[in-house]
């Protein structure tokens, strides 16, 4: 048996039966919206109408620009919570935005280049970015940056340092579902790969690592962090030969960056100077 929909209330037609003064219909037209948008689960057009009902009739807009104006509400409220839940699901460790990095400590990229990367223009051509250079140059900061922008702009992401991509990857190998979790990480349009380099890696994981990236290679976009320049790698990997593949598939389609400069977080800091030892005897 078909199921119909629920019907709002008749009130208007009711208090009209009853003889009730027209005042009412106001009234009824607000009780209807409500009803509408809890059927519609809609609770940002909802509050989008209330307020933009004055604006709408002191502008003198048309019933379809009144419309639109709601309907951009709602799309814009339901945009943003379903980013902070793609940004939840990433799983960053902490949440930076590219608002938020200091321009003015970059080094070895331009603001140009950035704002370039912020388009996310490379999501959807599957192409990689890649950023190399010391410790506290920005590496994580801007990965993180295009990452959450990524979650906004409605694409699943995925973070983790090489370590935890590793022992993923190995967790999947030795319960033999490899090829399962590759496909599965191959439905998102981005993973981070952060700190490649920072701790070196036996024969099995680098080919696990190898097959991730080989797998995502012209399908899917990958950001890449790293401490070594790319002549180094084959340290990381204990394998040149390796490396050699891994960077070839990830630099194809690409763009790199070599950050420089001194460590962001210490700035301002002086290390290395021993205080000197007061006699108090």
């Amino acid at each position: 048996m078909a199921r119909t929909a629920p019907q709002p209330p008749n009130t208007t037609t009711d208090a009209a039966k009853a003889g009730v003064p027209a005042a009412r219909t106001t009234r009824q037209t607000a009780a209807d919206l409500a009803f509408l948008a809890r059927a519609l689960k809609a609770p940002a057009l909802l509050d989008a109408a209330e307020r933009l009902a004055e604006r709408a009739q002191a502008e003198s807009w048309s019933h379809l620009e009144y419309l639109v104006a709601c309907l951009q509400r709602e799309v814009s409220a339901r945009d943003s919570h379903g980013g902070e839940g793609r940004i939840r699901a990433a799983r960053f460790p902490a949440v930076k935005t590219i608002e938020e990095l200091d321009l003015a400590h970059l080094r070895g990229m331009t603001r140009q280049q950035l704002a370039h990367l912020g388009t996310l223009d490379f999501i959807a051509a599957k192409e990689n970015a890649i950023f190399l250079g010391p410790p506290g140059t920005g590496k994580t900061h801007i990965a993180t940056g295009l990452a959450i922008r990524a979650c906004q702009a409605g694409h699943r992401v995925a973070f983790a340092t090489a370590a935890q991509w590793v022992d993923r990857l190995a967790a999947a190998h030795h319960a033999g579902r490899l090829q399962d979790e590759l496909v599965k990480l191959g439905r998102y349009p981005l993973i981070v790969i952060d700190e490649v380099g920072y701790i070196p890696f036996e024969a099995e994981a680098a080919n696990l690592f190898f097959q991730l990236i080989s797998n995502r290679y012209e399908r899917a976009s990958v950001i890449v962090t790293s401490n070594k320049p790319f002549g180094r790698w084959g340290e990381t990997f204990g394998d040149e030969t390796v490396a050699a593949a891994m960077i070839d598939r990830l630099v194809h389609h690409a763009e790199v960056h070599s950050l420089k400069g001194e460590s962001y977080r210490m700035r301002g800091r002086e290390l290395g100077r021993v205080p000197t030892a007061t006699n108090n005897d």
